[in-house]
């Protein structure tokens, strides 16, 4: 419960209670390491990138398209993720419905975290497989536990890096992205590569908390606008197809290879 209050504390507006994910924890030591080795070893492309001092203390000093990046989630917070109310609370099952699977889809939950959502979806492919991506060894440790565990088949943790999903090509009908997408430290570079596993027909579901809702109890790092999504889903050759606002505080925002 310590851990709880310290994530809340950092993701909520002050002054409000309520839930919410743990999106806004600051690395820890461990992941701070991993990502700083992989930045050095892979020099990124630095088209949209600006870095200047962090406008809020809840992001990094890393700017891409006028939007100040977030810290990015430990694996220190992974109970968080698999709170109780997370389904009241966010409407998970809502959105589950609304990514419209089809039996054979090969899904790819990117930031993927414990497998929240993975094993979710893993039922609802049977004939296809879910491809659960996270940056964080001790993530795919988590996933791969609980995948033996639970004796599934069509759960594949993968691990990428900061700048690359590890996808295969032109292979993957959906790409879920939930509440992870504002904390990428090369969004650039990593939805280029999402966008190149993608089938003719693929799609990117994000989501995010609605940056135009002031109701939305949520720091403004922690949100994103459809309007700011569309800018740098564009940047990367990913087309707008619809807004669905059927969930309690999130948008659920679709995308497709622009042709």
């Amino acid at each position: 419960m310590i851990l709880a209050r310290s994530v809340a504390s950092r993701l909520l507006v002050p002054g409000i209670l309520l839930f919410h994910t743990a999106c806004t924890q600051p690395p820890a030591e461990s992941t701070a390491a991993t990502l700083a080795e992989q930045r050095r070893r892979m020099p990124p492309d630095t088209t949209g990138y600006e870095s200047r001092p962090p406008a809020d203390p809840n992001g990094i000093s890393r700017y891409y398209l006028g939007r100040q990046i977030a810290h990015v989630m430990g694996h220190e917070g992974a109970d968080w993720l698999e709170r109780s109310g997370r389904q009241q609370e966010e409407g998970t099952d809502i959105l589950l419905r609304e990514l419209k699977l089809k039996p054979t889809d090969v899904v790819a939950d990117l930031g993927a975290g414990t497998g929240y959502f993975t094993f979710r979806i893993s039922p609802l492919v049977p004939k296809g497989r879910v491809l659960a991506v996270d940056i964080q060894p001790e993530m795919i440790a988590a996933l791969k536990a609980s995948k033996d565990r639970a004796k599934i088949t069509n759960v594949e943790p993968v691990l990428g890096t900061v700048q690359n999903p590890n996808l295969p090509a032109k292979s993957v009908d959906l790409v879920l992205i939930v509440d992870a997408y504002h904390e990428f430290d090369h969004p650039r570079e990593m939805m280029r590569a999402v966008r190149a596993s993608l089938t003719p027909t693929g799609r990117v579901a994000l989501v995010e908390y609605r940056a135009e809702d002031p109701k939305v109890p949520i720091k403004r790092i922690h949100k994103m606008s459809v309007e700011q999504a569309r800018k740098e889903m564009a940047a990367v050759g990913l087309e707008f197809v619809e807004s669905v606002e059927s969930l309690p505080q999130q948008h659920l925002l679709f995308f497709k290879r622009a042709k």
